[in-house]
């Protein structure tokens, strides 16, 4: 294994130096791993590796290339190691995450929100309380949380928490939010945060998604004990 992490680090470096660019093709793997003083073998377990994170593309009977390097692209590797994870410790580590950074994607999104924004926040949360299952109410909450980070206007953090959404998590959660009666104080305080980004107020906005995430955090530690 450190040999195979040794050869990752290397091929890595040329990537981050400039040297391979997103859409180059790497050298024949014979001359490559002679360049990095590797053995072929090493060379390959690296680029199964960067492949498995959609850093690098294997093309059958064509070669390999550095892939697009976009962050959505990166990102879905992180989306499906959530996936493996579903015990309750995990979710709460990730709604950790999300109490940290949706409240920053919210109060950026309070200075930038335009009016379409803003009525298609509130068109879902009036959709949210005419849904008719959870399905829907999984649906719904996605797009909501979604839409905000969008309009933070940082790609990064939109693509990060997109990821982190975890819909099969959100299913399980919106399920018990529902059983326990508390759809409608969920969806209230969505509401709260768009007048917050209606009203251009940055910490209101950040405030009532703390308060929102941490609800949710909340409740998922009580039904634990």
């Amino acid at each position: 294994m450190a040999v195979t992490d040794d050869a990752i680090l290397r091929v890595r470096g040329m990537i981050v130096s400039g040297e391979l660019r997103p859409g180059d093709r790497l050298p024949r793997e014979a001359d490559l791993a002679e360049r990095l003083g590797l053995s072929r073998n090493s060379l390959r377990e690296a680029v199964k590796a960067l492949s498995l994170v959609r850093v690098l593309d294997v093309r059958q009977g064509d070669g390999t290339y550095v892939s697009s390097l976009r962050a959505d692209e990166l990102l879905g590797a992180l989306s499906f190691v959530l996936d493996l994870h579903r015990g309750d410790d995990s979710v709460l580590e990730v709604l950790e995450v999300r109490r940290v950074l949706e409240p920053a994607a919210a109060a950026m999104a309070a200075t930038r929100a335009s009016t379409e924004d803003i009525a298609v926040l509130r068109s879902l949360c009036d959709e949210s309380e005419t849904a008719d299952s959870v399905e829907r109410l999984v649906e719904h909450d996605l797009e909501f949380h979604r839409r905000i980070a969008q309009v933070s206007g940082n790609a990064y953090l939109a693509q990060l928490l997109d990821t982190l959404a975890g819909p099969t998590v959100r299913a399980r959660i919106w399920r018990g939010i529902s059983q326990g009666g508390a759809t409608d104080r969920t969806i209230a305080e969505h509401r709260a945060i768009v007048a917050a980004l209606a009203a251009g107020e940055p910490e209101l906005a950040r405030s009532w998604s703390t308060v929102h995430v941490a609800g949710v955090e909340q409740w998922l530690r009580e039904i634990r004990e």
